[in-house]
């Protein structure tokens, strides 16, 4: 295929290869509509990536005739070594997807039902954008919420596997990537029970269907009002704490982090977390983390806990607590450096008894907050580095353990 020239019309302007499925949007413009289905509904752009103008609406008007003209030309040049793709199926419409979710609300075929719309959402995005726009969204989270209400039995009095089903409507959510409308929908209203149900996911569920919870509740977190994160249960942080011992995967341990972030500043949460045994939990992970950004967001977490008193004593109770936030100071990014300072700021202005101020020096603390002030480390960063120093410099400047090059940053 190296040899044969490709008509400039057949390629896409994003992917730069030839379309497969050519779709035209409002400006008159064609591309391939994998790639223009990931310019606008993943990437939420609203403008012509050729013309930058923005688009009147957002529906793709399938180009047939340009697709068949590809076809052809694949056909003709078959001997060179160039398959012909085969003609991509249509975009369901509403109507399908109704008739759908209608047959799924029987328990003799919703696993069937259930089964073909996770397929339809994963052919294209503009299925998708269908299925959410239908009340499958509402439909999926009662099934999911009638199912877990009965958890104590595996199946139903009809014999359904309740365990299978909601599983595969977890599963359909998650891979739907729902707009942030739908995600609200998922914590207001009669759907304000939803994150209780997902609660009972992560308690009794299978690995894959846990870290299905936590993705779908980290985007849900992002996008919610303040009034369902301020009443989340301890029982729910106990079970963030759990999924950090499991290590289900990489993705699953980041979008916890991300959970507790978004969380945290909400009524007691800090309180909450920290009851569940998170700050142990986040000093052992940090030790074992070389990924930067991991560590960057556990010691976001970390700083947010030690905002708390509880935190704070969590910390400073930890056997390596102290030294390993320390040790990512200057050695991560500068995000990192400004988290471990400003965890460093809240133990040295609210919890600083003479034992901690010595442990501080001992561990090399004032020494790495001193080269914290001879680079280039932010201003905030710096300004807090300082304040530290100054307010235990009467027990740390005459100290053998700070280098005679370094004092003067205690005077």
């Amino acid at each position: 295929m190296a040899d044969v020239e490709v008509p400039p019309y057949f390629i896409c302007p994003i992917s730069l290869e030839m379309m497969k499925d050519p779709v035209t949007v409002s400006t008159g413009i064609t591309y391939d509509r994998e790639s223009i289905e990931k310019w606008i509904f993943s990437g939420k752009n609203n403008t012509c990536p050729v013309t930058k103008q923005v688009l009147s609406y957002t529906e793709l008007t399938p180009n047939h005739t340009l697709r068949r003209l590809i076809q052809s030309w694949c056909t003709l040049n078959a001997s060179n070594g160039i398959e012909r793709f085969p003609t991509p199926k249509p975009p369901v419409n509403k109507a399908q997807i109704v008739k759908l979710i209608n047959d799924a609300k029987s328990p003799q075929t919703q696993m069937k039902c259930l089964r073909r719309l996770r397929s339809i959402a994963s052919t294209n995005e503009t299925n998708k954008r269908c299925i959410e726009g239908t009340g499958a969204v509402q439909f999926l989270a009662s099934v999911i919420k009638l199912n877990t209400n009965n958890a104590s039995l595996e199946v139903s009095e009809d014999g359904f596997d309740l365990a299978t089903s909601t599983d595969e409507a977890l599963n359909i959510l998650y891979h739907l990537q729902l707009s942030e409308a739908g995600l609200k929908s998922l914590t207001t209203g009669d759907n304000g029970e939803f994150i209780e149900s997902l609660l009972r996911v992560m308690q009794r569920g299978n690995y894959e269907s846990r870290a299905y919870a936590v993705f779908l509740l980290k985007s849900m977190t992002e996008v919610a009002d303040p009034m369902p994160l301020i009443s989340l249960k301890p029982e729910f942080f106990v079970e963030l704490v759990q999924l950090f011992h499991d290590q289900i995967s990489s993705k699953a341990t980041k979008s916890t982090l991300q959970l507790l972030i978004n969380v945290g500043p909400w009524g007691r949460n800090r309180v909450k977390a920290v009851d569940a045994g998170a700050v142990p939990v986040l000093i052992d992970l940090l030790l074992d983390s070389s990924e930067k950004r991991v560590c960057e967001m556990i010691l976001m977490v970390l700083d947010q806990l030690c905002q708390c008193a509880e935190g704070r004593a969590e910390l400073l109770k930890h056997g390596a607590g102290l030294a390993v936030v320390s040790k990512k100071i200057l050695r991560v990014s500068k995000v990192a450096s400004e988290r471990a300072v400003r965890i460093l700021h809240s133990i040295s202005k609210f919890s600083a008894t003479q034992s901690v101020v010595q442990e501080m020096l001992q561990l090399g603390v004032v020494t790495k907050l001193c080269l914290v002030l001879q680079v280039d480390s932010g201003n905030k960063t710096m300004e807090k580095a300082r304040e530290i120093l100054k307010l235990h410099a009467r027990a740390w400047k005459n100290s053998s353990c700070i280098p005679v090059t370094l004092a003067s940053y205690l005077c």
